[in-house]
């Protein structure tokens, strides 16, 4: 983690906030900083802020948090100092790369590395540089460029003043060896990195050793040992919540699994590792679990899953492909490369001008040598003579041996013409079969394509079952709703109204009556509010009550796309703790949602929309992203739509934020806290049904 220097009182709260997470106090730090952003007006403190935000995203690996707030924090860096704002590009920069690292992106991450390294260098920034070439020596690793993947972390070594850039780099190297099946020397290295872990006491590298050290074992075929450490790594992963190593872990067990052919319990491990790679966005185990379940499924003779899955994988593979900006990056491999080839070269230049001082020394002793030479020269001319004589008894030796060799050339001869006549025989068998495998071949198509269109004949009778059954429950609910709407108005014509009739007669009659007529009008006013709120309340979306909340939103999101060409993506995590929120809170983030599409349809021209809900430790965030027009931030007007946003988030007690350029689209971030305290929630209800009423 980066650290904050003293000086004004904007830099001791950022101090202060750094020195929070760095201790472990994380979620204390988070809060700080959401804090720190609704009382500043100092872009630097805004950008710490955020970039800090970003460290807590990326841990959590909740990647598309934490590539928000990374640009957010790029966007307020606009420090004077400019070696100041140079780190904190420098720090944004490598955050970047890891982000786009886990998501299996590693060309994007090749350039945001090589971009921290050229600023770093410039501003001779050592920490960074070291920091920057470690994550660029990582990428080659992924890339499988070992060579210089080893020469780069070998580099990073020699800065001894980050013990966590060397225990990294000795897991690293300990890894790139075992993928050469060097597995001693990879133990050397992680045994040395394991010993730095446990003196730090930090868990991810432990962690991250374990599932190292097991994927020797595996290697080597020894299974228990490997799933033992496998084990250990997934436990201390999710005591931490570190997401992608405790989802390495379980894949690389159902890989154990897969080998060993027990096809159904690693098609659980795979499936749901894919929900979990699903929702933090990791790309590249999203490829290693299509691929898995496509060999268990064809392991199984399921061939349209296993078809179904590899469809998946390839799709996966070409989105990956289609996010690489080659250009850019290779550009910056080439200025990277450049500039250390240059660094070779002056070494080569100072070692070669050292060379000609030895040669000048040298030239007298090859004078000396020369002289040996001719003496040596003379012995040569009479062992030449004795050479000459064996030759001669060589040559009749060889002329023997032509004899021979000619005898051998007639055997060969003999055995090409059999085997040829062999050949022959074996293909004037094999025509018949082929002829008969063709027909067998033709019939075997003919009846695939038979069973195809019953196939289709079977699935089209389905669906016309299940459409007929959705018109019966269309019916059903329509007479539901005609049955709702004469009791609410019974409701409202026998109680509401005939109280209303009474204090009109009576408010007719006040100024001949007494102050007792105005206490029984306040009476009857009060009885009939709250048969109007009770009234209210039995009309509340049953939906929420019958269903799970995740659900009615997938329902709502599905609606709205069948209906026009929006796409929508909706995920959440963790689903089962949203789906058991209060029902006030789920009812009024139902209407944020409503009041958001609605309002993208109308004005953002938009083709895709992005929703993501994360709850941590008793915080709703909300991520809502689409790709339309957008709109300048600073001058635009604020209509009914979006204040009614602002006054919804403001009385669940929680922060709405907006960032938006013309032609980029539109980013909105909306955190609530979820309380379990009853009156709390008391609270709010009464609060939004008085706000209804009035």
């Amino acid at each position: 983690m980066p650290k904050k220097t003293t000086g004004s009182y904007e830099e001791k709260k950022i101090k202060a906030l750094y020195s929070l997470y760095n201790k472990g106090l994380e979620k204390e730090a988070f809060n700080k900083a959401h804090q720190i952003l609704k009382t500043t007006k100092n872009n630097r403190t805004i950008s710490s802020a955020n970039l800090l935000l970003a460290y807590y995203f990326n841990k959590k690996a909740v990647i598309d948090s934490s590539i928000y707030y990374t640009y957010q924090s790029l966007k307020f860096n606009t420090v004077e100092n400019d070696s100041l704002k140079i780190r904190l590009y420098s720090l944004a920069y490598n955050l970047l790369a890891t982000n786009y690292k886990k998501r299996g992106l590693l060309g994007e991450s090749k350039k945001w590395h090589l971009k921290g390294i050229e600023v770093s260098q410039k501003y001779n920034e050592k920490n960074l540089f070291y920091t920057h070439t470690h994550g660029l020596a990582l990428v080659y690793s992924e890339l499988g460029d070992y060579k210089n993947a080893l020469k780069l972390f070998k580099q990073c070594l020699a800065y001894k003043e980050d013990p966590e850039l060397i225990y990294g780099s000795y897991i690293n190297i300990g890894d790139i060896y075992s993928a050469q099946k060097e597995y001693e020397i990879s133990n050397q290295y992680l045994k040395k990195a394991n010993i730095l872990c446990q003196q730090e006491n930090n868990h991810n590298c432990k962690a991250v050793i374990a599932i190292s050290m097991a994927g020797n074992f595996e290697a080597q075929h020894k299974t228990t040992e490997a799933l033992r450490l496998y084990n250990e790594a997934i436990l201390i992963a999710d005591e931490n919540e570190y997401n992608q190593i405790a989802l390495i872990a379980r894949l690389s067990t159902g890989k154990i699994y897969l080998e060993s052919e027990k096809y159904e319990k690693a098609k659980t491990i795979f499936i749901s590792g894919l929900d979990n790679a699903l929702k933090l966005g990791l790309l590249h185990e999203q490829t290693i679990i299509y691929k898995a379940l496509k060999d268990i499924y064809i392991a199984q003779d399921d061939y349209k899953n296993a078809y179904h899955y590899n469809d998946k994988y390839y799709k996966i593979k070409d989105s990956i492909t289609q996010l690489q900006n080659q250009k850019e990056i290779n550009e910056l491999d080439v200025k990277y490369k450049t500039s250390q080839k240059e660094k070779e070269i002056k070494v080569l230049q100072f070692e070669n001008a050292t060379k000609k001082l030895t040669l000048e020394n040298q030239t007298e002793a090859i004078k000396n040598m020369l002289l040996q030479e001719e003496i040596s020269k003379k012995i040569n001319e009479n062992t030449i003579l004795f050479f000459q004589n064996s030759s001669d008894k060589k040559r009749n030796e060889i002329s023997l041996l032509k004899k021979d060799q000619q005898l051998k050339a007639l055997e060969i001869s003999q055995q090409k013409e059999t085997r040829i006549i062999t050949i022959i025989a074996f293909l004037l068998l094999l025509i018949p079969i082929t002829g008969l495998l063709f027909q067998y071949y033709k019939r075997l198509k003919a009846q695939r394509l038979v069973n195809s269109k019953q196939a289709e004949i079977s699935s089209q009778k389905i669906n016309t079952l299940l459409k007929e059954q959705e018109l019966k429950l269309i019916k059903a609910s329509i007479s539901g709703q005609d049955k709702e709407r004469k009791r609410i108005s019974q409701e409202l014509h026998d109680s509401i109204g005939g109280s209303l009739a009474a204090i009109k007669l009576q408010l007719n009659h006040v100024a001949k009556s007494n102050f007792s007529t105005i206490d029984s009008i306040n009476k009857q006013l009060d009885e009939t509010y709250q048969q109007v709120r009770n009234l209210s309340h039995t009309l509340l979306p049953k939906k929420f009550s019958n269903n799970k909340f995740c659900e009615v939103l997938q329902s709502y999101f599905n609606n709205i796309s069948s209906a026009s060409k929006l796409q929508i993506d909706f995920h959440t995590y963790p689903k089962k703790e949203i789906n058991d929120m209060n029902e006030v809170i789920q009812i009024e983030v139902f209407k944020i949602i409503q009041e958001l599409l609605t309002n993208t349809i109308k004005h953002a021209k938009a083709t895709q929309i992005d929703i993501q809900f994360n709850l941590i430790e008793n915080d709703l965030n909300i991520l809502f992203e689409d790709n339309g027009t957008g709109f300048d931030t600073e001058h635009f007007t604020r209509g009914i739509g979006f204040i009614n946003l602002e006054n919804r988030t403001k009385q669940l007690q929680g922060s709405f934020l907006i960032d938006s350029k013309l032609k980029r689209g539109t980013i909105i971030n909306i955190e609530i806290p979820i309380t379990s305290d009853a009156n709390t929630i008391n609270d709010v209800e009464n609060e939004l049904y008085t706000n209804t009423i009035l």
